[in-house]
């Protein structure tokens, strides 16, 4: 997978055909080693074959990802490819899903070399698995938690939303917080607004991403209120404004929402 990797780790399939006994308990084996190992190992054929299942899953979506960027060339694609499949590797129990190739991508273009785009990718997942589907169920508690601060900070929103269908679940920030934002923002604006993220945990907030989701509803309070937008409403809406956000402004926004939380609650 990744270039540093032993030279005996190697992904040929042997079968064992346990002649010997007579053709009788055969027991499909395979002799491919893990690449993430270094003493190797003997693995079942059923897990190579759900290891190839998660890489053609994977080999679809790097394809579709961020085609449209100038560095993805072939070249580039292949290592984006490679990061993924030793990551998926050596988290077989989790698999690939969707989503992952989006948040390596950034991590390739700024580093430009697989091994630690990897390392930075498992570092990054150690938050961010916990936001997939079967992961640790964090999606639900950042609904939960965009539900009290939109009924703390801005009541009138949330009235809106509670009465035109009740979309107070906001489900329409879900892809917001699995990737942190990635697809709703220019590629330069999506550094900027990551490093912020990870810097506010020891700045002003671990919850960050949340006041960052609140700050993009916030941003557009005058239509959103003005127009009674509905569920699906909200979804298009979002949708159609993906990558035309002005991040600094959000940014702002969001570290002045910030304060007025921690002024309520130093007040209270």
């Amino acid at each position: 997978m990744l270039d540093n990797k032993d030279n005996n780790n190697t992904s040929k399939l042997a079968v064992d055909d346990n002649e010997g006994a007579g053709g009788s308990n055969h027991e499909q084996r395979s002799a491919c080693i893990s690449p993430a190992s270094s003493q190797g190992g003997i693995y079942p054929v059923e897990l190579v074959e759900n290891f190839g299942l998660n890489v053609h899953r994977i080999d679809k979506d790097v394809q579709r990802c961020d085609r449209n960027y100038p560095y993805f060339t072939l070249e580039n694609l292949d290592k984006l490819r490679n990061i993924i499949c030793t990551y998926v590797w050596d988290h077989l129990e989790m698999g690939y899903m969707q989503g992952m190739c989006d948040l390596v991508a950034p991590l390739l273009v700024i580093l430009d070399d697989e091994t630690l785009s990897y390392s930075c990718f498992c570092l990054l997942m150690e938050r961010m698995s916990a936001n997939f589907p079967h992961s640790g169920g964090a999606m639900d508690t950042h609904f939960a938690n965009m539900r009290s601060l939109v009924q703390i900070l801005d009541s009138e929103m949330f009235e809106l939303m509670h009465e035109n269908g009740d979309f107070t679940h906001f489900y329409f920030c879900y892809r917001w917080f699995l990737l942190d934002f990635k697809r709703e923002l220019l590629y330069d604006d999506v550094f900027t607004v990551w490093e912020t993220i990870w810097a506010a945990k020891e700045m002003s907030s671990s919850h960050f991403v949340l006041f960052f989701a609140l700050a993009l509803v916030e941003t557009y309070r005058d239509i959103i209120l003005a127009n009674h937008m509905d569920f699906t409403d909200i979804i298009k809406f979002f949708n159609e404004m993906a990558e035309h956000h002005d991040a600094k402004t959000v940014l702002s926004l969001a570290r002045n929402l910030v304060l007025q939380l921690q002024t309520l609650i130093e007040n209270k």
